[in-house]
Parts: C-alpha cells; structure tokens; sequence
C-alpha cells in the first residue's frame, strides 16, 4: 500500500480543448457536391468538414442525401458552430454544449484541426434540472393534478410520459401554464395510453393511426395530444415523413426549433427538465434556431411556424437559421408539400393576435414564394396587411361570417400579377366555393368603388351590394382605408349597407297578394321594390306602402 507524502507537489491536472477534441477535421474542396462532400467525409471517416462559411457535419450531408439533393452545393449545409482555442478551458468547451452544441470546433495557428463532440449523455435527452418549486409555481393545481394522472396510467402501462410544447416554455419562463391544451409524447405505445385515458376521463377520442399520435377532449381537461415517441425520416423535400417509434431523445432531434426540443419528464415526480440543443438559452437570447439546416427543407411549413413563434416570443433567427430558410425558399417549388398543409398553417397564422406581424415577417424574408416562386412583396401589400386585424375586428363586431383565410388570401395576392394569382390559387388548391369568392373579390375593388359611388340613390348602392360575398364587402372596407385609395365615402357607404335595418316593412307576401300581385316570382318583386321604396324615403307607412304597390301593379309590375 503507498500513500501520498505529505508536503509532496503534485502537478495540476488541466484539460483543455485540444484533449477533448475526438474528430478530425478537414477542409472542404472548392465548389464540391453533396454525394462527393458525403463520400470524402465516409472514406477518411470525418464527421465534419470545414468551409469558409462555417462546418459541415457529415450526418448533414447525409440528410441531404437520402432528400436526393446529392447535386446541392455542400457548402449551403454550413452551419456555425462555436470555435474554440485549442489551449482553452475544458469549461468553455461543457458550456458550449450546454447551450445546444452538437459539436465544438477546436483550432490552433493552423485553423480549425478537429472537434470535440457533445457527450452521449446530451445526446441521451437526461434531464438537466429538477423543476420542482419552479413547476409548481407555474402550474396550477388542476393541472398538475391531470398530468399526476397521465403519468400514473402510463406507468401502469409499462410506458413513460413526457410533457413537451408551449407548455414547457410557460413553466420555464414562469408565466402561468393555464393552457389547458396539452401535448404528451409517450415512451411506449402512445395510442393505447390514449385510449386508456380517454376511458378514464370519459372524453372522446380521435386517432390519427399513420403518426401514432391520438387527442383526446375531456370535459374539465381540454384536449391533450397524445403521440408516441418516434423518429421520422423523409425521403423528399416537403414529403410528410415516415415514422418509427423511438426513445424520447429520438423524438426531440425530429423537432423544428430548439425551443421546441425540450420536455418534462412526469414519472419521477422531479419534473426533469430535458434540453439536450440548448432551448432554455435561445430563449434567455431571444433567438429562433433550426436543429439542423435543411429542417426547412425536409418541412417548409416551418418556415410559417417560425415566424409565428419569432412574433409570439420576441425572437430573432440566428445566422444558421436565415441561411437554412434562404435555402428552403431557392428550392421552391416543394411538389411533394399538399396545399391543405400549407392552408392549415396559413389559417392559424391569421388567428394569431398579431397576424399583422407574422405576415409582415414572412413577406419580408421572401417566404411567401412559397406560393409561387415569382411572388413580389409590395409596399402596397405591407399596407393591406396592417390593415387586416382591423378589418377582421370589423368583420368580427357586425357579425359577419367572413372566413379570415380568405380575406388574408385576398390581401396577399391582391398586388400580384394574375399568373402568379391563378398559381398560388392552385398551390394552396382551395375548394371552388373558396377560390371562386377569392377571384371575385379581386375584380370588386377594381369596378365596384366607382360604381357605389356614382350611384345616386340608397336603393341602386345597396342592390351593388346586397349579392356580393361578405369577403366582396370585407376586402373593401380594408382597401379604401389604405393611402391614395379610393375616398373614405365608400367605406361610409359598407358601413351604412352592414347596418341596415334588414326587418320586414308593414306589408309582407300575404298583403301584396291580396292587393292584386300574382302568385309566383312576382310576389319577391314587389317585395323588392317596397325595400328600395323604403330606402330611398319613398314610403314611411302601411298607406304608402299600398299606395306604392297599388301603382307598381298598373305600371304592369
């Protein structure tokens, strides 16, 4: 047995960057393809390559190869990872990985020589803090009560509950999780614990066999999303992919944005925080990140979520993700992305409290060629859109069933030329009730101002309106309001038209019947001219209303 001498000096033992560093790095010839980039980097078993924008990770090119974008430019698959002096604390290097890293470039005098990869426990998705206090802050009792349930039935299934979503942010960032609409992912048969607890809940449930994900709507618990942890893999770009189920690590890494890669384990009681690419930091930075940088490419529809969640949070994209969304939009168009997925995305970015600001966001960073890659976003159309939650408001106060999908359309396309129109009509393959209304509100701002104006009683302006679609009246009364438009008189004219009084006068059908109108199609006409009789002033009271009928008949009706 030795023992150490007292008094003795033993060296200090510093790990620096350079020793923790595992992957070799090598620069990326000019100009070099996807398959060739992918091939160099299998052949000298490299798992990055390095470019003057940045490192390319050879599970990138990878991606990008089963996408068959074998042909792209490997150099637009960089992506910024931190860089490090090789003689730098091992500290700087764990906090790097803590902030989301995959990997951490090492360099010396010679440039960037190798990485050092994230530790396979990140990779593993183990909690990194108990919330407890903060989780019980944040949640109120009813509904940490449910997810007790949720994690208690799951148990006895064999299986294992995380919470992921919204939710997860709102107890981050402690402002009370009082959503009542939750999602779950399930380690273990997520259906099935679906089923179980729709059953114990008495809700009703809606299956969705294909993703192994199921809702369930619950009196007094809302609807939770139940999906069993998967994988996903997508064969094209905008494909919906294929799913496996997989650990709930695997299920994290398929997510769209870092702020969305997190969850709360429930089991243990501990509510472990998973954050294995750096949530909780983007969102101290008030920063929207990308997992990788063809996630936008494998789903385009990201690129609405992100704008949703930028205006929502306050975040900004970092320079990975502009760049990532830059090159979804250069391989537009994406035949493979159904028109219904763009809609639905559409429809509930409208719904946003500040859909002005998400549409404004996805103009300005060309993301609208996802409609049609020939899109051109105007100034115009930046008024139009500031105008919408206004006209929507309007819409909304004076009853109207105006469905904002709709009116949104029409301010989005009205500034464009009619082939990029009749496209993105046919990209978002609205049914024919939809499109049709869409067209015709087009064409009403064109003819129908001139023509409301130039009429010169109450009952010619209001037959111009009486058959147009409430979209028809609606896109008026947002377009007069923008600057150099048509006058504010026409948007009078909408508003005195939304508030007329629609009820019947003193004589209904059964009254000009006994005055001697026919049976028939001729009975709705002398209806129709009592009403414009009425709008013009022309009659006040029953005697008029006769007197008017009685004249209409000999004039031969």
């Amino acid at each position: 047995m030795s023992v150490a001498k007292r008094s003795h000096a033993y060296p200090n033992v510093r790990v620096d960057a350079a020793a923790l560093c595992d992957s070799p790095a090598t620069r990326l010839p000019p100009a070099m393809r996807v398959g060739d980039a992918l091939r160099l980097a299998r052949r000298r078993n490299l798992r990055l390559l390095v470019s003057g924008a940045g490192c390319i990770l050879r599970d990138d090119l990878a991606r990008a190869a089963a996408l068959g974008l074998q042909d792209l430019d490997a150099v637009t698959l960089a992506r910024a990872l931190p860089v490090v002096d090789a003689r730098a604390d091992e500290g700087i290097v764990r906090r790097a990985f803590a902030d989301g890293a995959p990997f951490v470039a090492v360099r010396d005098r010679r440039g960037i020589v190798g990485a050092a990869a994230a530790p396979a426990a990140r990779r593993a998705a183990t909690p990194v803090v108990a919330l407890g206090a903060r989780f019980a802050r944040a949640v109120p009792t009813p509904v940490r009560e449910l997810l007790g349930r949720i994690a208690e039935l799951a148990a006895v299934l064999g299986a294992r509950v995380f919470v992921v979503g919204g939710f997860v942010r709102d107890v981050w960032l402690e402002t009370a999780a009082t959503r009542r609409d939750l999602d779950v992912v399930v380690e273990g048969d997520g259906l099935l614990v679906a089923r179980q607890l729709a059953d114990v809940l008495g809700g009703t449930l809606t299956e969705h066999a294909r993703f192994r994900t199921a809702s369930v709507e619950a009196p007094g618990a809302g609807r939770i999303d139940v999906a069993t942890a998967r994988s996903e893999r997508y064969e094209a770009p905008g494909a919906l992919p294929r799913v496996s189920p997989a650990g709930i690590a695997q299920d994290l890494e398929r997510r769209d944005f870092t702020i969305n890669a997190m969850a709360i384990e429930l089991a243990s009681g501990e509510f472990g925080l998973l954050d294995p690419y750096g949530g909780r930091a983007d969102l101290a930075r008030r920063r929207l990140r990308v997992l990788h940088p063809l996630s936008f490419v494998e789903d385009p529809t990201r690129i609405l979520r992100g704008a949703r969640y930028a205006a929502r949070l306050g975040l900004a994209p970092d320079a990975t993700t502009r760049r990532a969304q830059t090159l979804a939009l250069a391989l537009t168009p994406y035949p493979a992305l159904s028109g219904q997925r763009l809609v639905a995305e559409l429809e509930r970015t409208v719904a946003e409290e500040r859909a002005d600001a998400v549409l404004l966001r996805l103009g300005g960073s060309g993301a609208l060629r996802l409609l049609d890659r020939r899109y051109r976003f105007t100034a115009a159309t930046r008024r139009r859109i500031a105008e919408l939650p206004a006209a929507l408001a309007w819409t909304r106060s004076h009853g109207l069933r105006v469905a904002p999908i709709e009116l949104a359309t029409v301010v989005l396309l009205a500034d464009q030329t009619p082939a990029v129109v009749g496209a993105a009509l046919d990209r978002l393959a609205l049914a024919s009730g939809p499109r049709a209304r869409i067209h015709v509100a087009l064409e009403a701002a064109h003819t129908l101002p001139g023509a409301l104006l130039d009429a010169s009683r109450a009952s010619e302006r209001a037959r111009l309106l009486r058959e147009r679609a409430l979209v028809d009246l609606a896109w008026l009364w947002l377009e007069v309001a923008a600057p150099g438009a048509r006058p504010s008189a026409v948007r009078e004219i909408i508003e005195w038209f939304v508030g007329l009084d629609r009820s019947a006068g003193a004589l209904g059908a059964e009254d000009v019947i006994a005055l001697g109108v026919p049976r028939g199609p001729a009975v709705a006409r002398a209806l129709a001219e009592l009403r414009d009789g009425r709008l013009d002033g022309l009659v006040t009271d029953r005697s008029a209303e006769e007197d008017l009928i009685r004249h209409w008949i000999a004039k031969g009706g």
